[in-house]
C-alpha cells in the first residue's frame, strides 16, 4: 500500500502557495517559496531523510511564473511526487518533475500577465476609479473583488485540476510506455523556455560607433548580423557557468553591476 496524501497536506500546499512571493531571490526567484510550499507533501511521501533531501533539492531551483496559475503547478508537482514515491518498478524519471514545471511556467505566466494584469485589472480599475475619485467606498469594494474572485477561483480549482488530473494522466502514460518520452520531451521544452526567456531578460545594449572610411561601423549592428542577441546569450552561458562552479550570487551580480558601469563610463554600452 503506497503513500497517498491527504486533504492536510494538499491544504497546507495550497495556502502556503500565497507566500509565493515572500522570499523572492534573484537566482531563483519564486523557487524557495515554491519548495517551501511543497513541504507538507514532501514530508509525508519522504520520511526517510536522503529521500526527502532530494526532493527538497528537485524543488529548490529557479521558477516564476503569474501567482494565480502557481498552485496549478503546485499540483501537478504533488501528483507527479506522488506517482514517484510509489513507484516500485523505476520507471518514473524523478528528472521529469522539475522539467515539468519549468515547461510549464513560460506559457502559463504569459497567459496569466495577460488575464490577471492586462485584462481584470483594467477592467477593476475602469469600475472602481470613478467611483473612489467621487469618495464612494464602493469603488475600492468594486475593484477588490473585481480582481480577488477571478484569482481566487484559478487558484482553487487550478490546484485540484493539477493534482486530479496529474494523478489521471500520469497512471495513464506510465501504463502504456509514454512517460519516458514525456520525460525526454519536457527536458527539451524546459530548455527551449529558458533559453527563449535570455532575450528578453538579459539586455547588452552596445552604443559603440566608429567612423571608417566615411562609413559609420556601429558594433551592435555587426554582431545581430552574426546572431541576433548574442551578447545576451555569451553573457548568461558565462553566468551559468559561474554558477555550476559555485560562485555565489551576490558576487555575480555586483561585478556585472560594475562592469556595467565601467563599460559606460568608458563608452561602450
Amino acid at each position: 500500500m503506497g503513500t497517498t496524501l491527504t486533504k492536510k497536506e494538499l491544504n497546507s500546499v495550497f495556502w502556503r502557495h500565497y507566500q509565493i512571493l515572500g522570499c523572492y531571490s534573484y537566482d531563483k526567484q519564486q523557487g524557495i517559496p515554491y519548495l517551501r510550499a511543497m513541504l507538507p507533501a514532501l514530508q509525508k511521501l519522504y520520511p526517510e531523510q536522503d529521500q526527502l533531501i532530494a526532493a527538497m533539492k528537485r524543488h529548490n531551483t529557479m521558477f516564476n511564473t503569474t501567482c494565480a496559475f502557481v498552485p496549478f503547478c503546485l499540483g501537478i508537482s504533488c501528483a507527479m511526487e506522488e506517482e514517484y514515491a510509489n513507484d516500485t518498478t523505476n520507471q518514473f524519471n524523478p528528472d521529469s518533475i522539475g522539467a515539468v514545471k519549468i515547461a510549464l511556467m513560460g506559457p502559463l505566466a504569459g497567459i496569466g500577465d495577460s488575464f490577471f494584469w492586462g485584462t481584470f485589472r483594467l477592467i477593476a480599475c475602469g469600475v472602481g476609479a470613478p467611483l473612489a475619485a467621487e469618495g464612494n467606498v464602493l469603488g475600492v469594494i468594486l475593484y477588490l473583488l473585481l480582481n480577488l474572485i477571478p484569482s481566487t477561483l484559478t487558484r482553487w480549482y487550478g490546484f485540484k485540476l493539477g493534482y486530479n488530473g496529474g494523478r489521471q494522466f500520469l497512471a495513464r502514460i506510465q501504463a502504456d510506455g509514454t512517460l519516458a518520452k514525456l520525460t525526454e520531451s519536457a527536458k527539451v521544452l524546459a530548455m527551449v523556455v529558458i533559453g527563449g526567456m535570455i532575450p528578453q531578460i538579459v539586455k547588452f545594449p552596445l552604443s559603440l560607433t566608429l567612423e571608417m572610411g566615411g562609413g559609420t561601423f556601429v558594433l551592435a549592428d555587426v554582431l545581430n548580423g552574426i546572431m541576433p542577441n548574442l551578447l545576451p546569450l555569451l553573457l548568461s552561458l558565462f553566468v551559468y557557468k559561474l554558477l555550476m562552479k559555485g560562485t555565489k550570487v551576490n558576487y555575480i551580480i555586483f561585478g556585472l553591476l560594475g562592469f556595467g558601469i565601467l563599460m559606460t563610463l568608458i563608452g561602450i554600452m
